[in-house]
């Protein structure tokens, strides 16, 4: 328990610094210099961001375990398996980087709108931003993570939301502690003028982080699902528009309340066209991107049959157990699995190279990471040629230890 616990901190600390949190940290970094000569508002945002944090975390959690206890075969990152979860996360995003752009504002009072000054809501916005960071998190799972996930999984429920507490204090444990820093706070940049473009070039990240998400949704829900979400991002960007000429009219004491109500109408007409039966988002049918090769080196899709009988010929296995929203894969998708160095191990091996494609639900993926105590991803698993017992690669890739494994399980090491 006590090595779980340790190891979920470790987990949560490393997870600060995964691509999948990057676009938040732009949130992050303005909270910690708009209040950076106010030491009592900085602490105040540092627990509101620990609050966020571990509230959504343990949500998270409970629904998962909840999820497990009744049956359902559910892993970690579960939420991004649904095309309505990263539809929404989209928009989310959009709607941040607008707001960061200028283009609306929130949390901030009339009077001082555009000014860069702080927000009645700062803690609020805090909280916030914290249960983002979770909710963008999850496609990553880093070093000490994954053991530690599945041993929480396996446990009483009350064991296991403690393993996910520890997760959640390290992933905010260094915001909150620089809040609590009297030295960092006087060395922080005295808020002014130069915050407003800070503030807009901050939007770019969610912009990206947003069209990563679309990319992924493209995948899980094919043409007809990028062409809605598409639509409905151009909708939320005439929203936010609406609205923050409503605020602008409110500053030169001329009428408003119509702008807000046009952009709360075209906000609804939004999510009636996702939510709406039959045609949304949601029950579009899941589309999976991945082509079966039968080229010596290229992958193929895995199933359970599969895979036993290219182990019942003696063949080295290779399964990457992978998704499109899990960026941890991508990244070593793109900088060790598709280089020449590791097709041509693969090929002078003979190994049969799978693909476990969690974009959407998998039963059969999820419960094969479960038999090996993992439950978020990447998982890559290495099957010798010999029958002996598969052996789990690290999260993060390099082509020297793939070429060693591969070989090895060849019986050529």
């Amino acid at each position: 328990m006590l090595i779980a616990l340790l190891s979920a901190f470790l987990g949560g600390l490393i997870l600060n610094l995964m691509p999948c949190v990057f676009p938040v940290i732009s949130l992050k970094i303005m909270g910690l210099v708009r209040h950076g000569d106010q030491p009592a508002r900085l602490r105040a945002e540092g627990l509101a961001f620990l609050a966020g944090v571990m509230g959504a975390m343990l949500a998270l959690a409970g629904t998962l375990i909840a999820a497990r206890a009744s049956g359902a075969a559910v892993g970690w990152g579960f939420q991004l398996q649904s095309p309505l979860v990263i539809a929404a996360l989209t928009l989310v995003m959009v709607g941040a980087g607008l707001n960061l752009a200028g283009l609306f504002e929130v949390g901030l009072s009339v009077q001082r709108l555009g000014m860069g000054s702080g927000g009645r809501s700062g803690p609020v916005g805090a909280a916030l931003t914290g249960v983002l960071a979770i909710v963008v998190a999850t496609p990553c799972s880093g070093p000490f993570m994954a053991g530690a996930l599945g041993y929480a999984l396996v446990q009483p429920p009350l064991t296991g939301l403690g393993v996910f507490a520890a997760l959640a204090a390290g992933f905010a444990a260094p915001f909150t502690l620089l809040s609590f820093l009297p030295a960092l706070a006087h060395r922080l940049p005295r808020p002014g003028g130069w915050m407003q473009t800070v503030k807009a070039v901050m939007a770019f990240p969610m912009f990206a982080a947003a069209a990563w998400l679309t990319w992924v949704l493209a995948q899980q829900a094919g043409a007809a699902g990028l062409a809605l979400l598409l639509g409905c991002v151009v909708a939320l960007g005439f929203a936010a528009w609406i609205y923050g000429m409503g605020q602008k009219r409110r500053m030169a004491g001329q009428a408003f309340r119509g702008h807000y109500w046009a952009a709360g109408t075209v906000t609804a007409l939004m999510a009636v066209a996702i939510l709406r039966p039959g045609g949304g988002i949601a029950s579009r049918p899941a589309v999976s991107t991945r082509a079966v090769n039968a080229e010596a080196s290229a992958p193929v899709a895995w199933s359970p049959q599969r895979l036993a009988a290219l182990r019942a010929q003696g063949k080295p296995v290779f399964v990457d157990f992978t998704a499109s929203w899990c960026i941890t894969c991508q990244v070593n998708e793109k900088t060790t699995l598709s280089t020449q160095d590791v097709k041509a191990a693969i090929a002078q091996t003979g190994t049969a190279y799978l693909v476990g494609d969690s974009t959407n639900f998998n039963a059969q993926i999820e419960e094969a990471m479960a038999g090996f105590g993992r439950d978020g991803l990447p998982l890559y698993v290495v099957y010798p040629a010999d029958g002996g017992a598969p052996v789990i690669l690290p999260q993060i890739l390099n082509k020297g230890l793939v070429i060693q494994a591969l070989n090895h399980a060849a019986g050529k090491a």
